[in-house]
């Protein structure tokens, strides 16, 4: 029987296995009664965890089931635990989200896409593809509904294989989703801001290896700018190397209802990207107004240093995106009146509706694992399962171990922020606990690419399904199978590389960020 014959089958039992997994919501809620039961079994266990100065910490699991433990679970549900847990963190993401939605329902993402794709040769066509893929996650829809279709209509247009083109966008979309050029992405928010979090409810100092205070939205910006050309050579690399010459032997057809000019950009869009660039200069502007003006730094009463740009920077990346993407959509055509603004936003917000819903039941939990004590003891038996095997003075050998356990976990439970807010309140603290070595930033970082890189290879990827169909629309007959075997060179090859890179920022002592 013919290797070929094996793929439906395998990749069939991959999603039935895949599906099998609750939604990650479920899960969130399901570990809500285990921590429940677990501290109603434990309450009164004391152990020890090292503290400030290496002074041993006696610590106590709470009786969680008594009274007043019961009447905390109901007084902080909607506020403490949810609303302003980490001091607000879901407020933060949200007006990054809004920002975000206001240059993508304007257009403008989709335009300065569809404007590199005419000016770029096809030698160099995979490097641009991977290369947008891995900027377009400044808004996931953008990279996933438009590039890679639009990739595929450039690679048509070129009389190429469309599956060429899509591949490499895939790539950068799923793959490359952790990297950028743009600080304080969606991305570095959830992840910082949340590691702060996981850090300090046990203790775990938030600096870096130098110990100098991190920023949680720029803590690995050095990182994922040095990840950024990196990704987008080893994936141009790969497309080359492997998935092109492949794909240029394999037959497709291009529907007779396909317009090859979608690709091209209309009046408006022209008009918008001129007035999108006198918007950026006017953003930056403004920006720099507040730099150097009132958010400039200043030392305080106890003569410390205080930067409030830095600390704000969120929102100054979020200001630029609104000023830029009002600017495209009014002279656009796509925007009319400061109400499609409005509608604009409230759009994007509607998609973000299930990270409402994840969070309510994520933080909560996260709060009882803390306010139990279950967190601290789950760390410490971590902590100690690790010490016991000799590893606490192989730091690279526990970067490498961690990256490969979140890497295979991420073939099975989908989504990017679920994972961190499960894996990160464990793994910060107990790696940290285990060699110092391991910061939060470094924890992060792992994470990141450990996470993006086998994106492109499960099932459980939101939007396997979509690509798939999108790739049918060139190929009727392709498999999921297919789609996987096809990414996997992308996936090994960022998983080596990026790695690789890592343990070179920690080897040579280089900040991971700012």
């Amino acid at each position: 029987m013919s290797e070929a014959s094996h793929r439906p089958d395998f990749s069939s039992r991959i999603e039935r296995l895949g599906r099998m997994i609750p939604d990650p919501v479920l899960l969130f809620a399901g570990m809500y009664v285990l921590t429940l039961i677990a501290a109603a079994l434990l309450g009164g266990h004391q152990f020890q965890t090292p503290g400030a100065g290496g002074a041993a910490v006696t610590q106590t699991i709470k009786p969680i089931l008594e009274t007043e433990h019961i009447r905390w679970i109901f007084d902080n549900a909607l506020v403490t635990n949810w609303l302003a847990f980490g001091n607000g963190v879901l407020g933060v993401i949200l007006v990054v989200t809004l920002s975000i939605g206001v240059a993508e329902h304007a257009g403008l993402l989709g335009a300065l896409i569809k404007k590199a794709g005419r000016h770029v040769p096809l030698k160099h066509m995979p490097l641009m593809l991977v290369f947008l893929g891995i900027m377009s996650s400044l808004a996931t829809d953008a990279g996933y509904l438009i590039l890679i279709p639009l990739a595929g209509l450039l690679y048509a247009a070129l009389k190429q294989n469309p599956l060429i083109g899509m591949a490499a966008a895939f790539a950068g979309v799923s793959a490359g989703f952790s990297a950028n050029l743009v600080p304080a992405t969606p991305v570095d928010v959830i992840v910082g801001m949340n590691a702060k979090i996981f850090a300090e409810s046990q203790g775990v100092p938030f600096v870096d290896a130098h110990g100098v205070a991190l920023n949680p939205a720029t803590m690995n910006y050095y990182f994922m700018v040095a990840s950024t050309v990196l990704l987008a050579l080893v994936g141009a690399w790969v497309t080359k190397r492997f998935v092109a010459p492949k794909l240029a032997r394999v037959p497709f057809e291009v529907p007779a209802d396909l317009d090859l000019g979608q690709f091209d950009l209309d009046e408006g869009e022209r008009r918008g990207l001129k007035w999108s660039a006198f918007g950026a200069i006017v953003a930056l502007a403004v920006i720099a107004g507040f730099a150097y003006g009132p958010l400039a730094p200043y030392e305080n009463a106890q003569g410390q240093r205080v930067m409030p740009f830095v600390n704000n920077i969120i929102l100054m990346i979020s200001l630029f995106f609104v000023i830029v993407g009002v600017a495209f959509g009014f002279a656009s055509g796509r925007f009319r009146a400061a109400g499609d603004v409005v509608k604009a936003m409230s759009k994007q917000m509607g998609a973000a509706g299930y990270i409402l819903v994840l969070t309510f039941f994520s933080y909560n939990f996260l709060a009882l694992l803390t306010y139990s004590g279950l967190g601290a003891y789950i760390t410490y038996l971590g902590a100690q399962a690790l010490l016991s095997i000799g590893v606490a003075d192989l730091p690279i050998l526990l970067l490498l171990g961690f990256v490969l356990t979140t890497a295979v976990i991420n073939l099975f439970v989908g989504g990017l922020n679920s994972k961190w807010l499960l894996l990160g309140p464990l793994f910060v603290p107990m790696l940290y606990q285990v060699n110092p070595q391991m910061t939060p930033d470094l924890v992060a970082a792992a994470y990141r690419v450990a996470d993006s890189s086998t994106n492109i290879i499960t099932p459980m990827m939101s939007y396997a399904g979509i690509i798939l169909a999108f790739m049918r629309r060139y190929r009727p007959d392709m498999s999921f199978g297919e789609l996987i075997l096809m990414m996997v060179p992308y996936s090994a090859a960022f998983l080596v590389c990026w790695s690789a890179l890592l343990i070179a920022f920690f080897t040579f002592g280089i900040p991971l960020g700012f």
